[in-house]
């Protein structure tokens, strides 16, 4: 897969995330001209993402029985038909029903995952992942910047039109450029089983840890980002919402500092990577809350929370892919409940902290979902057994597959020492 192909898949992820996030600097004049209360506004955003949780369950397995390209144009359209619903909206029913509508067809990111993922060489998979998963906190954090000087200058029903027009450009573009996948997958044949093969993975170590921690991960990560618009436009700083969109900018240069993460996973260190991002999530917090003494604090903070994620996402969605090729799309999808289920908690639980404890108590829980994710990384970590993190194993067995194949060394020494040959549920020796 070319650069260009990669920069477009991105977009395609920026974009459809955009319409489930682009209210986070918008909340109190959507909230005010939709006539939500200020202690329900976080429910704006949270609407979206409870859609994505809809589609997550019903759609995405789909990319496992068509043609991954089709689907990602029907997606788009059918987003840009949502945004258009909340840009017209005249009551708050009317806007939700949108929201909902856009965030049930923004599971396109994960269908565009899937899709990179499955093209790209097994060599390439994790610089293919770091790109086209930036577009999703590109399109998160991107959209901040965006959406605030929009608003400020048209209103924030603008935004939406935009992201409207946006959606069925790519919808376009995505039949022109991309090509075809050229062999279908070996995936559970019919929609019924596909679905029903989706609970066996829970019951997979591998699965559950990478899942879990990106539910803590993102917990995290939607109370920064759903409650940070409130204190900055509240005393003493009184930002406008251009202002509070700026704030976007250190956010994307932490997620786009964290662009090597896709080759730390080919390189096999998403074990050590993983637990130090982390860590690092938990002491960004320690910066944010100092929001109202210092918003260069508050900059740092943003930069190291934002490159925390992106490093775990990528490392975990390059792990699943590798230890489960036959079913990427329901892997993914699945993987991405957590993710779901941890930005709504994230965005329903800052506002309402916030309400009664101000930025200090919205920065503990923050802090609090970080150290949940990092208990969960060191206790597979310490857990006899197959670790949940095992598929690091796999993200670099291209190279000893390669030395099997060769019929002179696949009978050496070193196959007793190749992931490629351990038995099932071992793990081979350099490994632990």
């Amino acid at each position: 897969m070319n650069t260009w192909r990669r920069l477009l898949l991105a977009t395609v992820c920026g974009v459809a995330v955009a319409s489930i996030y682009a209210a986070q600097p918008i909340l109190g004049p959507m909230g005010r001209g939709l006539g939500v209360p200020a202690g329900l506004t976080g429910w704006i955003v949270t609407t979206g993402q409870c859609g994505y949780l809809v589609g997550l369950m019903l759609l995405v397995p789909l990319g496992d029985l068509v043609d991954r390209r089709r689907l990602i144009a029907v997606h788009l359209a059918v987003t840009a038909g949502g945004m258009v619903l909340t840009a017209a909206a005249p009551t708050a029913w009317v806007a939700f029903t949108g929201l909902a509508l856009a965030g049930v067809f923004a599971v396109v990111v994960q269908t565009t995952v899937a899709y990179a993922a499955s093209t790209a060489p097994p060599a390439e998979r994790g610089r293919t992942l770091g790109v086209v998963t930036s577009g999703v906190v590109v399109g998160i954090l991107g959209a901040r910047v965006v959406t605030g000087a929009l608003a400020q200058a048209w209103g924030w029903r603008s935004v939406y039109a935009v992201l409207a027009v946006l959606a069925l450009g790519l919808a376009a573009l995505v039949l022109l450029v991309l090509p075809a996948e050229e062999e279908r997958r070996a995936g559970p044949a019919g929609y019924p089983r596909a679905l029903a093969s989706l609970g066996g993975l829970f019951g997979k170590r591998v699965f559950l840890t990478r899942g879990l921690t990106a539910f803590f991960l993102f917990a995290s990560f939607g109370t920064l980002w759903t409650g940070v618009s409130l204190p900055l436009a509240d005393a003493p700083w009184r930002l406008s919402e251009s202002q509070i969109g700026l704030f976007g900018l250190a956010g994307l240069a932490g997620a786009l500092g964290a662009a090597r993460a896709g080759r730390w996973a080919d390189a096999g260190r998403t074990r050590p990577a993983t637990g130090l991002a982390l860590a690092l999530l938990v002491v960004s917090w320690a910066a944010t809350a100092q929001l109202d003494r210092s918003l260069w604090l508050l900059v740092a903070g943003i930069v190291a929370l934002d490159f925390a994620v992106q490093v775990v996402h990528v490392n975990n969605q390059h792990a699943l892919t590798a230890a489960l090729p036959d079913r990427i799309s329901g892997v993914i999808g699945s993987y991405m409940l957590f993710y779901s289920l941890g930005s709504a908690l994230g965005a329903a639980t800052t506002t309402a902290v916030f309400s009664a404890h101000g930025w200090g108590g919205s920065s503990v829980l923050g802090a609090g979902f970080a150290l949940c994710g990092l208990a969960v990384w060191a206790i597979d970590l310490r857990a006899p057994g197959d670790s949940g993190l095992s598929a690091d194993r796999d993200d670099d067995a291209g190279a000893p597959r390669q030395r099997a194949e060769d019929p002179a060394q696949a009978e050496g020494p070193d196959k007793a020492e190749s992931p490629a040959h351990a038995p099932d549920g071992a793990t081979p020796a350099r490994w632990r």
